[in-house]
């Protein structure tokens, strides 16, 4: 990596960070409720949509099921969104691009994780990307303090005597799935000159791009479109892409960097909890602390942030 490319990464972050406080200086606390509500909405559809698609890898290709969801996800968002009415002369490209490129990085890369590791641990060793986010953003005592919380969750989540179990491909797809999601979070941070909407739509476009040659080669395509497999990919479409990327980019306009990566640390225990439910992946009793210490990290990270929030109204009146 450049010199040139971290001193831009750095300049981004920053820029963002800054409109981010402008902005919740500025909002009223429902609307920070509303932002929160849509990530845990995301949350749960996401990790309750890899059950479904840990069921589908019987019977597909594990790049065709990704593929597909990225796909019909971007069908469904340009009607809803109205693709035709983008202005495209203002679109940004880069941004797009580089959204696009991240977003078919962490759902490919993921689901080669899921399908060697229980949903839960790939979930926690792709968590690294996003808590990276948060540890970067980090600067009041606070901060480090819930994000260290986060970190001894992840710790806990790991099933230390099953390491010997572990299929460590499993582990690298899922830690370059993490990087793809940190990358997926600062491109989702970055103007793209169109409502964030619409560059959720754009960006899921170019996603499927990428990955649907993959489907067309594999020579599933013919099964794919058969019932009832292409209802469950519909519905695999709308759980893991449609829906909570729309709701993680309206979560985004009223939650800072800091907050959104922290309040992510959900993710591992939504997926452990989803593994268990929908597919019997059992968890130690390291994995249950590991849950009510995560859990601890997102409440108390929304807190703080909210205090500050409203000492800085004070301040500013």
């Amino acid at each position: 990596m450049s010199v040139a490319f971290l001193w831009a990464f750095t300049l981004s972050c920053e820029k963002y960070t800054n409109r981010s406080n402008n902005k919740m200086s500025s909002s009223n606390q429902k609307s920070q409720l509303h932002a929160l509500g849509f990530l845990i909405l995301a949350m749960l559809s996401v990790q309750s949509s890899a059950s479904l698609a840990k069921i589908l890898f019987q019977d597909f290709p594990v790049l065709t099921v990704s593929a597909m969801r990225l796909c019909l996800g971007a069908i469904i968002l340009a009607f809803i969104f109205r693709i035709w009415r983008i202005n495209f002369s203002q679109v940004r490209w880069k941004a797009i691009l580089a959204y696009g490129f991240a977003l078919a990085g962490m759902n490919a890369l993921f689901y080669l994780s899921i399908e060697r590791l229980p949903i839960g641990i790939a979930v926690a060793f792709e968590f690294i990307g996003p808590l990276s986010v948060a540890l970067y953003h980090a600067r009041q005592k606070y901060d480090f303090v819930w994000v260290s919380f986060a970190i001894i969750g992840l710790i806990l989540l790991f099933p230390f005597n099953q390491a010997h179990s572990l299929d460590w491909i499993g582990v690298l797809f899922a830690v370059s799935a993490g990087a793809c999601w940190a990358l997926y979070i600062i491109a989702g941070q970055k103007p793209s000159g169109i409502s964030g909407n619409h560059t959720v739509c754009l960006g899921m476009s170019v996603g499927a791009c990428i990955l649907l040659p993959i489907t067309l080669f594999s020579g599933s395509i013919g099964q794919v479109i058969e019932l009832p497999y292409l209802f469950y990919f519909i519905g695999l479409a709308i759980l893991a892409s449609a829906l909570p990327f729309s709701l993680e980019m309206l979560a985004l306009r009223n939650l800072t960097p800091l907050s959104f990566g922290t309040l992510m640390s959900l993710e591992p225990a939504v997926a452990a909890l989803s593994g268990f439910i929908f597919l019997g992946e059992y968890l130690l009793w390291n994995q249950w602390l590991a849950l009510a210490t995560i859990i601890t990290a997102s409440v108390g990270c929304t807190i703080t942030t909210q205090k500050a929030r409203q000492e800085r109204e004070k301040a500013a009146s």
